[in-house]
């Protein structure tokens, strides 16, 4: 490791899974625990629970039972007189049972014994930037410099030693906390055969057992195998006993772990090899794949993964101007005392941590992104897309992570595959439809078992709030053949079923029935907190913004579809947000009292970010009115609310709101991190000791929002405008970033002192000349960008045109 760079460190190796520090290629993550016994806790991002067909078969079920267009019928009826039990009674007949759950795959210990940390130096280090684990060890008079990392390359894990003096022994040792069912050695391989459950109950369920369920027999339906391989080279004596790799005299080890499943078959969507391959050629795949990573050498390996690392990075933050260096993670940015290295560490590291979850061709990140520990972890480390999927990708469009992106898309699209017979069977609507949670296996459904609250089982968004967060990343890029090929076929899908689903009133007025406003209810006339009967505000608002991005999609790619017509009609509907008589944003069509005024979720201001509906300079009484729903929400609760809190003060330039927020947000959590805490947010979460945001339980949409939070105080670029420095918060009186990007295809890199701007580049992204409108402070100005060239502005605006870009003083 080089000075040049972000380091992380801790000072003893990891005791709890909490203080692990992860790694990841987008498919294999791993927590490296470190020190004499070293644990690395593995998961594979296809490992869950479940079967491609479960979410078929629960649909049909549900139909047999009386739920479809029919029955909705009756629901609308119910709740056009105002009988919401009724309503919500027959609503519950349409909740499916559950999603299915991300499960951990095994534990590799690699056992050095008698070795400590060495004296004066950290126990582990974790480099941001070449997304490597060092250690530095002791044993007798030997010293041992010990790396981790996890290639996208070479789809494997690895675990390299090097030691001054041979070591008289080493073992490495393996384990599956799910159903074992054969291991194999070779000379130079171990093989692991694991089968997963066929069904995973979630852990609030109860009444479910058992929580979870393996095929009983081999009768010919899906199976669920994994396997597990690990391969190994060293100048030392290699033995294996009893299923135990012992090594003596090395002094030089490298040890390579793949993972092969038969949901990646299925993931892949190559046909019907899922359902054809065997278990052996599953086995081989994963065997041979390790074999052919310790074919090469350690430093190749390193240097092959560094360069991809530096690929697909994307933005650099040093606010404050700090940013290289190895900082002590305890005292240093938990209880440190510099705010603005915290906040370029809490950018840094979410962005390392998307880097590290999401990759192409790989699942895209859940609740906790690929690193999971727990056979019955909260909410069954799902997709839960009533918010926190969507904000793990935030930080995709604005840091340039384009490679990172394209697992939410292929998520969505296998979500759209299945929620257009739920739109059909369900609704009798066209297009494609998603509720409020999804699996590996694109669950379209309800959940509740027809027993879960209609507050967050009944919520028809969920596809459409994806198809917002996919658009809000590709105006980034600006790749028009990505928007031809897969994200409009994705978004006319979603199109089609708001059109259906839109009920237009007497009066011409559009509203939404049922509508629920996520997880929050207001109260009725007998103060009764109720969920259903009255259109949810962010309901009229996702609606809106996508008929408007819809059309420029249109006029993009498909000028001659005949959705412009419905959708340009359908938009004179649809009503504007309501301000109650306090000048408060209102959170449904009627002012009427909420049952938690300061609830955790803060959907009725989805205008404001991540959409653009509503802003300080184009719509000045809504934005004044979310700045007091924001007031009366309130500070606190956990990572991902605090993240939505953080941008949406941003957008509404309120650095000083933002600045106290994030504070908050970085402060260690104190409590009982294994608990599980109460979901209204009344008791506040933090940091853990390895940095994850907990709630508690640990979420990661916290950290992957931080990121999308602090870029939005530095640059924002919605409504065409590219904004430099509109908020920046006074404690970040001076710093750089580089990277970033704007809407419309530019890169920017900023620099400002004393609260004041510097210097910007600007860089084409898109290869053609074009014109951006720029604002810093009270200025605004247009540029004409040169094809691939860079104009750099200052404060005063005085924009000069170069090529190549300005130096960087970050490292690539």
């Amino acid at each position: 490791m080089t000075g040049d760079t972000l380091r992380l460190a801790w000072a003893r190796p990891a005791e709890d899974w909490i203080e692990a520090i992860p790694i990841g290629n987008g498919r294999i993550g791993a927590m490296v625990f470190g020190g004499e016994r070293a644990r690395y806790q593995v998961n594979d991002a296809t490992a869950w629970s479940g079967t491609p067909d479960g979410p078929a078969h629960e649909l049909a079920r549900l139909v047999a039972g009386g739920a479809g267009p029919e029955r909705l019928a009756e629901v609308r009826a119910a709740l056009d007189v105002g009988d919401l039990d009724r309503a919500e009674a027959m609503l519950m007949t349409f909740e499916g049972r559950y999603t299915q759950e991300f499960l951990p795959l095994l534990d590799l210990v690699v056992d050095i014994p008698g070795a400590i940390p060495a004296p004066g130096q950290p126990a582990r280090v974790l480099d941001l930037d070449t997304a490597v684990v060092e250690e530095k060890l002791v044993v007798g008079e030997a010293t041992v410099i010990r790396r981790s990392w996890v290639s996208a390359p070479a789809q494997a894990m690895f675990i390299e030693l090097e030691a001054d003096v041979a070591l008289a022994a080493l073992e490495v040792t393996w384990s599956t906390p799910l159903r074992e069912i054969g291991r194999a050695s070779s000379a130079d391989a171990l093989t692991l055969d694991i089968e997963l459950p066929v069904d995973g109950v979630p852990l609030h369920v109860t009444s479910v057992e058992p929580a979870l369920r393996y095929r009983a027999t081999d009768d010919g339906s899906y199976d669920p195998f994994a396997a597990a391989a690990v391969a190994y080279s060293s100048d030392g004596t290699e033995t294996v006993e009893e299923g135990r790799l012992r090594i003596r005299g090395a002094s030089r080890l490298l040890i390579a772990l793949s993972t092969s499943t038969r949901a990646d078959l299925w993931w892949a969507d190559t046909g019907d090899e899922w359902r054809t391959a065997s278990r052996e050629a599953i086995r081989d795949r994963a065997r041979s794949n390790a074999l052919d990573a310790v074919g090469a050498d350690a430093d190749d390996r390193l240097t092959e993964h560094g360069a991809d690392v530096r690929q697909v990075t994307g933005a650099r933050f040093a606010i404050g101007g700090r940013r290289n260096g190895c900082w002590n993670v305890e005292h240093d940015i938990l209880h440190g005392d510099d705010p603005a290295l915290r906040a370029t560490v809490a950018a840094e590291y979410g962005r390392y941590l998307l880097t590290a979850a999401s990759r192409t061709g790989n699942p895209a990140a859940n609740l906790q992104g690929i690193w999971n520990g727990s056979l019955r972890p909260a909410w069954s480390s799902n997709y839960t897309i009533n918010i926190n999927t969507q904000m793990n990708y935030w930080a995709a469009g604005p840091l340039g992570l384009d490679d990172q992106l394209e697992p939410l898309i292929a998520l969505t699209e296998r979500l759209a595959r299945a929620g257009t017979d739920t739109a059909r069977e369900l609704y009798g609507a066209r297009g494609w439809v998603a509720h409020h949670n999804t699996d590996l296996w694109g669950w379209s459904l309800p959940v509740g078992m027809g027993v879960g609250a209609p507050s967050w089982a009944i919520w028809m968004m969920g596809g459409v709030w994806l198809c917002h967060t996919i658009w809000d990343a590709l105006e980034f890029s600006n790749d028009e053949t990505l928007l031809r090929e897969r994200v409009w076929p994705l978004m006319k899908g979603a199109v089609e079923f708001c059109l259906d689903w839109l009920q237009v009133d007497e009066n011409g007025i559009a509203r939404v029935s049922p509508s629920t406003s996520p997880e929050n209810m207001y109260l009725d006339a007998t103060g009764r907190p109720r969920a259903l009967g009255l259109t949810a505000t962010s309901d009229t608002e996702l609606f809106r913004s996508l008929l408007l991005r819809a059309l420029r999609a249109i006029d993009r790619v498909d000028p001659a579809s005949a959705l412009r017509g419905e959708i340009e009609l359908a938009l004179k509907s649809i009503p504007l947000p309501g301000i109650g008589a306090d000048g408060v944003l209102l959170e449904w069509s009627a002012e009427v009292p909420e049952h938690e005024p300061a609830h955790r979720h803060l959907s009725p201001a989805i205008g404001i970010y991540p959409l653009d509906l509503i802003a300080p300079d184009t719509t000045p009484e809504l934005a004044v009115a979310a700045r007091r729903l924001l007031d009366r929400r309130g500070p606190g609760a956990m990572g991902w609310s605090w993240a939505w809190k953080i941008a949406l003060r941003a957008r509404l330039r309120d650095a000083d709101t933002a600045y106290e927020l994030l504070t908050e947000a970085l402060t260690p959590y104190e409590g009982d991190a294994h608990r599980l805490g109460p979901v209204d947010g009344s008791e506040w979460g933090g940091l853990l000791p390895n940095l994850f945001s907990t709630h508690p339980p640990f979420q990661i949409d916290g950290n992957l929002g931080f990121p999308a939070a602090i870029a939005e105080l530095l640059l924002q670029s919605h409504g065409g405008v590219i904004h430099l420095l509109p908020a920046i918060p006074d404690a970040w009186p001076d710093g750089h970033v580089e990277r970033l990007r704007a809407r419309g295809g530019v890169a920017v890199d900023l620099r400002w002192a004393d609260g004041a701007l510097v210097d910007a580049s600007l860089t084409d992204l898109t290869g053609s000349a074009h014109e951006v409108h720029v604002r810093i402070g009270d200025h605004h100005f247009a540029i004409v960008l040169p094809a691939g060239g860079t104009v750099v502005v200052t404060d005063p605006p005085h924009p000069t045109i170069t090529t190549p870009t300005m130096a960087s003083s970050i490292p690539q």
